[in-house]
C-alpha cells in the first residue's frame, strides 16, 4: 500500500478561481518551499473535458493536485494521471460546500460517507505512487460534535491516508454561500488539535482564519502543518518571509520591484500562447498591500489590465506609480 505523505510545513490552499497556474508561478517567486495547490478540479472535467485540465509550470514544484470526485475507480484513474504528469500528490476535496459539489457528491457532503472517501483514498493509493491526503472539514450541519470528526478520521486513515488537512470551520450544507461558509461557522482549532492528540502518527495540518507567520508558528508548535488562503493571496508578499521564518532557508529574498520584473518575461512567454494580460495580472494586485502607491497599483492594473489590448508595458506604468525606495 502506498502510504507516502508530501511535508506540508507551510502550504497555499487551493482557491477555485485563484490559484491557477499564472497565480502559482507568481507565488514560487517568492517561497521555494511553500507546497502549492492547484484549483480544486473534478475528475469529471479531467477524463471528459476537452482543455487541459492538468497543465503546469516546472516551477511551481513542490505541486498538489486537488480532485473533486467521490466514483473510486474515476478518482484512480486521474490519480493515476496525475502522477504520470509529474505532480508531487494529490489530494481530495472533502471540504467544499457549494450545492453544484454537492450536487455531484462530492466536497463537504463526503464527510457524511467516510467509508466512500476511504474506498477513493484506497482505489487511489493501488493506483499510484504518489502520496494521496485528504481536505475536510470538522464537520457538517449539525454533525459537528469532535467525535464525529473522529470517527471520519478513523475510518478514512485506515484505509491507508497519512496526511489529513482540516479546515477548522464546519460546513453549513445548506443556507450559507461558500463564501459565508468561509467566515460564519467559528473557528475551532482545539478540535484540530485534539486530533493530532489522538492521532499521533497522522500528518495534520491547519487550515482557517491563519493570516500571519507568527500564528502559524504557532500552530507549528503543536501541528505538522499550516495552509493559508486568502491571506496569501490578497497579500502574496507574505510568502516572501515563509521560506526565513519557517524553514530557516535565509537566501536573498526579492523585493516587490524585482518580483514584477520577473514576472514580465512570463507574461510575454503566456501572451504569445494565447493567454490574456488580465488573466495573470489580476494574480498581482495585492503585491503592494499598505505601501504608498499601492492604490494606484492597484488602480490603473483594475481599470485597463482587462482591456484586450493590454500588454506587459501596463504593468511597468503601474510599477512606476509604487517608489521603489520604499520597498
Amino acid at each position: 500500500m502506498n502510504t507516502l505523505i508530501l511535508p506540508q510545513r507551510f502550504s497555499v490552499a487551493p482557491m477555485l478561481d485563484w490559484t491557477d497556474r499564472h497565480c502559482r508561478y507568481f507565488h514560487r517567486l517568492m517561497s521555494k518551499h511553500a507546497v502549492l495547490y492547484t484549483e480544486m478540479v473534478t475528475t469529471g472535467a479531467i477524463i471528459h473535458g476537452k482543455g487541459d485540465y492538468l497543465a503546469f509550470n516546472e516551477e511551481e514544484h513542490p505541486l498538489v493536485l486537488q480532485l473533486g470526485g467521490s466514483h473510486p475507480a474515476d478518482m484512480a484513474h486521474c490519480a493515476r494521471l496525475a502522477e504520470l504528469r509529474g505532480y508531487d500528490s494529490v489530494n481530495i476535496n472533502v471540504g467544499c460546500p457549494s450545492d453544484r459539489v454537492q450536487n455531484g457528491m462530492f466536497g463537504a457532503c463526503l464527510m457524511a460517507n467516510p467509508q466512500l472517501v476511504a474506498d477513493c483514498v484506497k482505489a487511489m493509493q493501488d493506483a499510484a505512487g504518489i502520496p494521496v491526503s485528504v481536505k475536510t472539514r470538522i464537520g457538517i450541519d449539525d454533525s459537528d460534535e469532535y467525535q464525529f470528526l473522529q470517527d471520519f478520521v478513523e475510518v478514512v486513515a485506515a484505509a491507508g491516508c497519512k496526511q489529513f488537512v482540516v479546515h477548522a470551520r464546519k460546513a453549513w450544507l445548506k443556507g450559507l454561500s461558500p463564501k459565508e461558509n468561509r467566515e460564519i461557522p467559528p473557528l475551532n482549532y482545539q478540535r484540530v488539535h485534539q486530533l493530532k492528540q489522538d492521532f499521533p502518527a497522522l500528518d495534520i495540518c491547519i487550515n482557517g482564519g491563519i493570516k500571519t507567520l507568527a500564528t502559524a508558528c504557532e500552530q507549528l508548535q503543536v501541528l505538522d502543518g499550516v495552509m493559508i488562503g486568502r491571506e496569501a493571496y490578497t497579500n502574496p508578499y507574505l510568502l516572501n518571509q515563509v521560506d526565513a521564518i519557517l524553514f530557516d532557508d535565509h537566501r536573498q529574498t526579492l523585493t516587490e520591484h524585482e518580483i514584477v520584473r520577473q514576472m514580465l518575461p512570463y507574461i510575454e512567454k503566456e501572451m504569445q500562447l494565447g493567454a490574456r494580460f488580465w488573466h495573470i495580472a489580476r494574480h498581482m494586485l495585492g503585491l503592494f498591500q499598505g505601501q504608498p502607491g499601492a492604490r494606484q497599483w492597484r488602480r490603473l492594473l483594475s481599470e485597463q489590465g482587462h482591456l484586450p489590448n493590454a500588454t506587459p508595458e501596463l504593468l511597468l506604468q503601474a510599477l512606476h506609480k509604487v517608489p521603489e525606495n520604499l520597498s
